[in-house]
């Protein structure tokens, strides 16, 4: 158990340490001044291609849909069609059917715990 403390105090020292050398190695870097970037060479201007014009598209002459001029007459509300009728059901025949059985009813199940003698205390001899 001596050796993981000894282990842990040492990892934290390092630690620490390996912080203190990092802020101060950022601190450097933030006040040394900037190097100038290297200069690139101009890029040289490339010659314009002589192409020839795009030829225009064609517009294709749309045929536009004939929309009727009468607007079909809907039913009054309340002048609709008779349902039509259901056809006759047939009728089932009367059948004698045997009375429900009797069901047993269920006993009352008592609801108190019947006292055990051999399980109550022994009564007393004397008094204390």
């Amino acid at each position: 158990m001596a050796a993981c403390n000894f282990l842990l105090c040492g990892f934290f020292i390092a630690l620490s340490f390996s912080s203190i050398h990092v802020s101060l190695a950022a601190r450097q870097l933030l006040q040394t001044t900037l190097p100038t970037p290297p200069t690139l060479p101009s890029i040289p201007t490339l010659p314009k291609s002589m192409s020839p014009p795009l030829p225009s598209i064609p517009t294709l002459p749309v045929p536009r849909p004939t929309l009727p001029t009468t607007v079909p007459s809907l039913p009054k509300p309340g002048t609709m069609p008779p349902l039509p009728n259901l056809p006759n059901m047939p009728t089932l025949p009367n059948m004698n059917l045997p009375s429900f059985p009797i069901i047993p009813t269920i006993p009352n199940i008592p609801t108190t715990i019947p006292s055990i003698p051999f399980l109550s205390p022994p009564p007393a001899t004397g008094s204390p």
